[in-house]
């Protein structure tokens, strides 16, 4: 079963470029009965791995801004930090019930938020460079996936496309290198708190491996928009369900 989401997760990943983190939390705690604190710290390390080979690609074709990539990391890291810190404080006695609704919720919104975009395409004009903004608003980006292992992808390229006057290509090689930095300093911390399950972070990444192989191959032979609307419909109603596994 591991090895099956972990292939299903990362085919996902490849053909719709849906975030690991909003995917693999939810499909741990409501399919395979992982705790919370496990399924989020298991995630960030999953997403670092996945992340982790697609990122070379973009560096060597000189898609990242290094320069950009700092200024993030300068609020992110330590945003992350601080939701990784608050998750271990709520994942045992009676906040661990919050905690289910918190991580459903920021489900919710982050592939709410994707569907949005998916229906409402933004066009981009002349942008002024406001990156000297990056840092205070990467805090809250990196704090939420400390908490939830979910939300880099969108809202980081979010901010690049409104804060900087980047090209597309380099937008999302900055942005997912930004996530990678960011998944796995959470990964770091989680897995010192114990925060992980290492037997079923192997068998997702083995299963990712093959999902993302498979993914590269089916790349433009499948549409991906519909695919995309209905897994992030799947996604909200994962998220509603994650937050009202409170009331059980």
């Amino acid at each position: 079963m591991e090895l099956l989401a972990g292939f299903v997760i990362a085919l996902a990943i490849s053909l719709t470029g849906v975030g690991a983190g909003s995917m693999t939390t939810p499909v741990l705690i409501l399919l395979l009965g992982v705790r919370p604190a496990t399924a989020v710290g298991t995630a960030l390390a999953f997403g670092a791995i996945v992340k982790l080979i697609s990122a070379p690609v973009y560096i060597l074709r000189r898609d990242v801004n290094w320069r950009v990539l700092l200024l993030l990391f300068a609020g992110g890291l330590p945003g992350v930090i601080a939701g990784s810190l608050l998750l271990n404080r709520f994942k045992t006695g009676p906040y661990e019930r919050l905690l289910y609704t918190a991580l459903g919720s920021l489900i919710v919104l982050s592939a709410g938020y994707h569907l949005y975009r998916a229906f409402r395409p933004q066009h981009r004009s002349a942008v002024v460079d406001r990156s000297r903004f990056l840092p205070w608003l990467a805090v809250p980006i990196g704090a939420e996936v400390g908490f939830s292992s979910a939300g880099a992808g969108a809202l980081g390229s979010l901010l690049l496309l409104g804060f900087t006057p980047l090209t597309a290509l380099e937008v999302i090689g900055t942005d997912l290198c930004f996530g990678l930095g960011l998944s796995f300093a959470g990964s770091v911390i989680q897995l010192g708190a114990g925060n992980y399950d290492a037997i079923l972070l192997l068998k997702l990444v083995a299963g990712g491996v093959c999902g993302a192989i498979c993914g590269s191959l089916l790349a433009g032979k499948i549409a991906p928009r519909p695919l995309r609307v209905g897994l992030l419909l799947t996604l909200i109603l994962l998220g509603f369900q994650l937050a009202a596994y409170t009331a059980i």
